[in-house]
Parts: C-alpha cells; structure tokens; sequence
C-alpha cells in the first residue's frame, strides 16, 4: 500500500488487483461489498441483545454477582460508545477496509475468548476488547458503502444495511434463548467465531481500499484523550444514574466532568492543524440535525421498548423467546420497510419520509402507552408494526444525512458520529425514562398497596418492593399466602403500567420534537463524491 492516492473516475469495480476472472468481476463490486459489510455487522448487532439472554446463566455458572453480570453489558457498551468516533478516524487515515477487517477478526476471537473463559472477570475484560473491535467495525461498514456506492443507490444500501441491524437486533433474544436452553451460554459467543472468519475472507477477497485524496495524514492525541474521557463521563454517569439517583453528586460530578472535557475538547479542536473532528462539519445544519434525530429517535426507541421487553415477560409472563416472537411485527416491518425507505428517500429527499417516521413513532409509542394487563397479542402488534413503520426511515434517513453531509475524507468520523449518536440516545432513554418510571412507581405504590389491603410496608421493605414493581416483577415473599401473593401481583402489574404509559408518553414527546428537528434536513452534499472515490 502505498501512501498516494488516486480518483477512480471508472467506477467503484474498475481498477481492481489482478487475480481471477471471478475475482476482478466481484472484487468491490458494490452489492457484493453490502454483502460483506453485512456479515461483519450483523455479528455486532446480534451480540447487543443476545447476551442479555445468557446473563443469568454466565452467573449461575461462574458464580457472579449481579453487579459483576451488569459490567457484563456496560463494560462492552461503555468501550463501543467511548471509542466509535477515534475509530471512525482510524478508517479515514488508514482506509476503511483494513479497519473493517481486523475490526471484524478482533470480534470474532474476542468472543471465542469469551467461550473459553472461566471467571466472570476474563469474561468482562474480553467484552472490553469486543466493544473496541466492535467500534472499528461498525463506522468502517458505512465508510465502506459511503466511497462503494454511487449517490442514486446510497440510500438503498443503507436501507439494506439498516435492515440487517434491525434483524439481528431483535433476532437476539430468540437466538439467544435457543442456544442458551439447547446448547449452553458459551455458544452465543462461540456462534460469533465462523461468522467472524466468514466476513473476514469475504473482506480480503471482496473489498477495495477506498480513500479521499485529503485523507487525514495525521493523529490528533490531545483530542483523542479529551473527547474519549468525556464520553466515558457522559455515558458512566448515565449508566450509574438509576443507581446513585439523578440528584446524587455523584451524578452530577460525572456529568460537571463530561460537560467540562467537550467544551475543552472544542477549544482544542479549533487549535490544531487536523483535528479530530472538524468543527466546521457541524456548520452543516442538516448534518447537525441528523446527529440530533439519531439522539432524540434513540431516546424515544429504544428507552420506551426497555420497558416493552419487561412488560412482556414479567407482566404477561412471556418467555425471552416468546417475547422476541411478539416483537416480529416491529422487526418485520423494519426488515420490508428500511430499503423501501431508502428508495423513497432517493425520490423525495430525506425530510418529509423523516417526519413522517418520527411521527408514526410518537403515534405508536402514545398506543404503547395505552397497554395494560388484559391487552391481546393482536392489540400489541398494531402498535409494534406501526413503530417498525416509524423507524424505518428515520433509520435510513438520518443515516443518510449525516454520512451524506459530511467530506468524503471524513466519512468514518461521521459513521463514527452516528453511531455514538445512537449509543448515547440509547442510554439516555434508558436512564431518563427510567427515571419517569421510578418515579411514579414511588408516587402510586403507596397508596397502591394500601388500597389493596396488604399490610404496611416498612421504608426498607418499600424501597425494595418499588426496585421491583419498576421491572414489573411482584414482591412476594417466600411463604406468601396464594391469595395475598395474588393481590401483590395485582398491584405490582398496575403500578408497572402506569409508569410504563407515563415513560411512553414523555418518548412520544420527545418523538414529536424529533418531528420539527426533520424539517432541518436535507439530501447529502456531498454524497456524489462516493461514486468517484478513489482506491489503493
């Protein structure tokens, strides 16, 4: 490889290495490449929900605490959102299918180690190395299609490539109990192991090294430092929240701390001669309100399902895979919906299909919010398929914008932006609807159980009654009576749902912001570029 870089003015298939036929013929070939891009990111997608499944297993087997089984999932989370935007940088400066490609074999044998690990320790220290592996794929993957595919045909790629995130995101926990019930918890990690090697030899024999003439010849540490210790406030702060409180000092310092490190992280950046992430990406105001959308969708999704999946199992008693079965409706239409998405899109531009997604999911998560203990399956699926509909062009859509927007050397910072976008609206939904939600199961709980008739709680006992009525699952003791156990059930449902309905009203305010922030959009700027960019 050398460092000269050159504009492939032919096409995206043309100029490859010699080899075979076959190979010149396929090789960055750009529906072959959405292929192998595909295989890499379904493996990532698939493993943010999948082990939620074999936590309790991992902690039966390996003796753990139930804090150690949470690091289980923030140490990965905490790694991938800490870590995606420098790794979308690494693509923009050593090309993105070298990063893709060890991004993809470091997953692979980071699970493997997983599998083979035999304290709850090595297990969190591998999911570390998960997430980081994880962070170099996932912004490489839309670099990838942002140089691969020619501007008429980026917006079906990335509805294809939405798509096979939405299907293995919610194919999780079906693989997952499967495996978990059949085989054992080490084969949700070792699955990982021959897709890995899969996606690995279709990368070396199928992607091209695409890169701007521009490309960034340089590091810029001081920025790499600033901006990963603030996230690492932003998102610890969040995850701890529920625990510490939202008016904890602790709380509050973490975020002090992640306020105080972006403001010096972008008084940095307009300092050194190439920094991380160029500010003046962000006199795009389209760009700045795609990142925006991912947020506030990512708020309003995937905070109101957090308590969808525990109304499911705890309130109706579903199994994981049951419950996964009844969320078909919303991956459904997300698989039909995002490359129909992306050809409306092409038609008619970003902006109305954006509002119209934002606002179909407000309308569904206001359904949500109407759910009680007596509600059917048909019900439930009315407003899960209508979500699928309304996240299907957001998805797409905002991809779109920000990758589309942004220089063609930059196109990893910004695959790098929303995917932290996503990660970072993800766990502020969690932690601020969660905080609705503990809220009002403080407030009603008392009265709840008081006007049943079960006997007064003591502050100890109440405080653990309501951590418990905020998953939905009753507090019975052992030993319990099955006519009073009845009763606690009763109340621990109805207050569940209560603050369940309020939590999904707030996100479908929040998605009806998100409705006014998508008129703020537009088609990419700078989305020609990816048809001529250039390869090693």
């Amino acid at each position: 490889m050398t460092s000269q870089t050159t504009l492939d003015k032919s096409g995206p298939g043309d100029g490859a290495p010699s080899g075979s036929a076959s190979t010149r013929g396929l090789r960055g070939h750009p529906w072959v490449t959405l292929v192998t891009v595909a295989v890499g990111v379904m493996m990532v997608a698939l493993d943010g929900t999948i082990v939620a499944i074999a936590n309790p297993a991992i902690q039966n087997d390996l003796g753990a605490s139930l804090a150690d089984v949470q690091w289980i999932t923030n140490a990965y989370f905490l790694a991938l959102a800490v870590a995606l935007i420098t790794a979308g940088k690494l693509g923009d400066r050593f090309g993105h299918r070298q990063t893709f490609i060890i991004g993809v074999a470091g997953f692979a044998a980071a699970s493997g180690a997983i599998g083979l690990s035999g304290s709850i320790g090595a297990v969190v220290v591998f999911r570390v190395f998960q997430g980081l592996f994880g962070a170099l794929l996932m912004p490489a993957a839309l670099g990838l299609l942002r140089a691969t595919f020619p501007a008429e045909k980026l917006n079906m790629a990335i509805g294809i490539w939405g798509m096979v995130i939405g299907a293995s995101t919610a194919g999780g926990p079906i693989l997952g109990g499967v495996l978990v019930e059949h085989v054992n918890w080490q084969s949700v990690f070792f699955i990982n192991v021959p897709v890995g090697i899969l996606a690995v030899v279709l990368g070396v024999l199928i992607l091209l090294d695409h890169r701007a003439e521009n490309a960034p010849r340089s590091f810029d540490v001081v920025g790499i430092v600033l901006l990963s210790a603030s996230m690492f406030a932003l998102v610890w702060a969040l995850i701890k929240a529920p625990e510490w409180g939202w008016g904890s000092g602790q709380t509050w310092l973490y975020i002090g701390g992640a306020v105080v490190g972006f403001v010096l992280f972008s008084l940095w950046e307009t300092r050194v001669k190439e920094p991380l992430i160029p500010l003046g990406m962000f006199r795009s105001v389209a760009l700045s309100a795609g990142v925006v959308l991912m947020v506030l969708m990512a708020i309003a999704f995937l905070g109101g399902l957090f308590f969808v999946t525990f109304y499911l199992q705890n309130v109706h008693g579903m199994s994981p895979v049951d419950a996964g079965l009844h969320l078909l409706p919303l991956t459904g239409m997300m698989i039909v919906g995002s490359p129909l998405a992306g050809v409306m899109i092409t038609k008619v531009g970003p902006r109305i299909p954006l509002a119209g997604g934002m606002a179909f999911t407000a309308l569904a998560m206001y359904g949500i919010s109407t759910l009680d203990t007596g509600t059917g399956t048909a019900v439930m699926s009315i407003w899960f398929l209508l979500l699928g509909l309304g996240l299907a062009p957001v998805m797409v859509g905002a991809t779109e914008v920000i990758v589309g927007n942004a220089p063609m050397e930059l196109s990893g910072v910004a695959g790098g932006l929303q995917q932290a976008a996503m990660q970072i609206g993800g766990s502020l939904g969690t932690a601020v609807l969660g905080a609705v939600m503990a809220s009002k199961v403080d407030s009603d709980l008392a009265g709840n159980w008081a006007d049943a008739g079960l006997p007064e709680l003591t502050p100890e006992q109440a405080h653990k009654a309501s951590e418990a009525v905020q998953v939905g699952v009753p507090p019975v003791p052992e030993g319990t009576p099955a006519q009073v156990a009845g009763k606690i059930a009763d109340v621990a449902h109805d207050t569940f749902i209560s603050g369940m309905s309020l939590a999904s009203l707030v996100a479908a305010g929040i998605a009806v912001v998100a409705v006014f922030v998508a008129f703020l959009t537009k088609r990419g700027a700078n989305a020609e570029a990816g048809a001529g960019a250039g390869h090693i």
